[in-house]
């Protein structure tokens, strides 16, 4: 895993997640805070740089302090590539399992990966899943 903190990389990976939407929003919402000035001490990582398969972003390492709370240590998912998502998810070096945690994603596929992930490794998750709602644009008031 590689981790972008350069403002150029930064940029460009928003633009490519930009053409992903809306399956990369929670994503892109996470990786514009950390362009912006990163107030939520977050890490953007790329399985490889520029041609990437898989976008995590996750809080920085050294701001997690409660093992416990699921809700500070919030992920966000993006990939490309379902399989290269499950390979990341079996390395060591991306999710911290020994940490509660919270999984944001939007595509099919993603629940179902972190379920079996945590199966092979022997944890027992409660999971939740939610789908987002995009609603169409609202109707324009008529021109009286």
């Amino acid at each position: 895993m590689r981790i972008l903190t350069c403002p150029g990389q930064l940029q460009r990976l928003e633009d490519a997640l930009r053409r992903s939407l809306p399956a990369s929003l929670p994503v892109l919402g996470a990786v514009m805070t950390v362009a912006r000035g990163n107030p939520a001490a977050h890490q953007v990582l790329v399985d490889s740089w520029p041609d990437f398969a898989v976008v995590l972003t996750r809080l920085r390492p050294e701001e997690q302090a409660d093992p416990g709370d699921f809700y500070a240590n919030q992920l966000a998912v993006f990939y490309r590539e379902e399989g290269a998502w499950r390979a990341l998810l079996g390395s060591s070096e991306a999710v911290d399992w020994s940490r509660a945690f919270q999984m944001q994603g939007m595509q099919d596929g993603v629940h179902e990966a972190v379920c079996q992930a945590a199966a092979a490794k022997g944890l027992r998750m409660k999971t939740f899943q939610y789908r987002a709602m995009l609603s169409p644009e609202p109707p324009r008031p008529r021109a009286q």
